[in-house]
C-alpha cells in the first residue's frame, strides 16, 4: 500500500511495485484525478486520519507513505504530527515514510540542517518532519525513514540501481525512479529497520 500516491515519489513507488508484479493498492484524497497503472487499487484515504490508516493498512504486507504538504496554505507541522501518529497507532507490519536529508548527519556527524548557510526558510517544514520521525521511534512500529542522501535529480531517468549512502551529502543525487527502487526493495525484502536510511545514486 502507498500513500500520497499522486505525489512525484509515491507515483514511482507505485509503478516501480506493479512493474514487479506485486499487488499495489495506491491512496490518494480523489481518486478521480488521478491515473493509476493496470491492476493497481486505487482508493481514497488520508494518511493524516487515524481511523481511515488502520482500516486501509489491515492485511497489507508493506505500507509506504510518500504523502506530503509544503507550501502557502499548507501546515507541516500539523500534517507530518497527524500522519506520524495515525502510521504509529496503525498497526501495520511494515511502515516506510518518504523523508528528509536535512535530517541526516553528515560525514562529520552534524546534521545537514545544521550546517552553516542551510536556508532559514526550511527549517519549520524540517522540524515537521522530525516530530513524524519522532513518533515512529518511539513506536513498536517495524519502520524505515528513507531519504535522498542529499536531494532528489528531479530530471533523472531509472537506471536501475542505487546505493545506501554512509552518511547525508549535500551534492548526492537520486532520481526519483532509482529511489522508489530502493523502496519497493525494502517493503519487499527488509534489509534494515527502525533507521534514517540514505539513498544515492549509483
Amino acid at each position: 500500500m502507498i500513500f500520497g500516491a499522486g505525489g512525484r515519489a509515491g507515483r514511482q513507488a507505485v509503478a516501480e511495485a506493479a512493474r514487479r508484479g506485486h499487488e499495489v493498492t495506491a491512496v490518494v484524497r480523489d481518486p478521480a484525478k488521478h491515473r493509476a497503472p493496470d491492476g493497481v487499487e486505487l482508493v481514497t484515504g488520508d494518511v493524516t486520519d487515524a481511523n481511515s490508516v488502520a482500516s486501509l493498512v489491515k492485511d497489507q504486507d508493506a505500507v509506504i507513505s510518500a504523502a506530503a504538504v509544503y507550501g502557502a496554505g499548507t501546515d507541516p507541522q500539523a500534517f507530518f504530527t497527524s500522519s506520524g501518529r495515525a502510521l504509529a497507532a496503525s498497526g501495520a507490519a511494515r511502515v516506510i515514510v518518504v523523508g528528509l536529508s536535512s535530517l541526516a548527519p553528515d560525514a562529520a556527524g552534524r546534521p545537514l540542517k545544521d550546517a552553516p548557510g542551510f536556508p532559514a526558510e526550511f527549517r519549520p517544514f524540517i522540524a515537521a518532519h522530525a516530530v513524524g520521525l519522532d513518533l515512529l521511534r518511539a513506536s513498536d512500529l517495524d519502520w524505515l525513514y528513507v531519504s535522498p542522501a542529499g536531494d532528489f535529480d528531479h530530471e533523472g531517468d531509472r537506471t536501475g540501481s542505487y546505493r545506501v549512502a554512509a552518511a547525508g551529502d549535500p551534492e548526492a543525487r537520486v532520481s526519483y525512479a532509482d529511489f522508489a527502487i530502493a523502496l519497493v526493495d525494502e517493503a519487499s525484502n527488509p534489509q534494515h529497520r527502525r533507521q534514517h536510511l540514505l539513498i544515492t545514486g549509483a
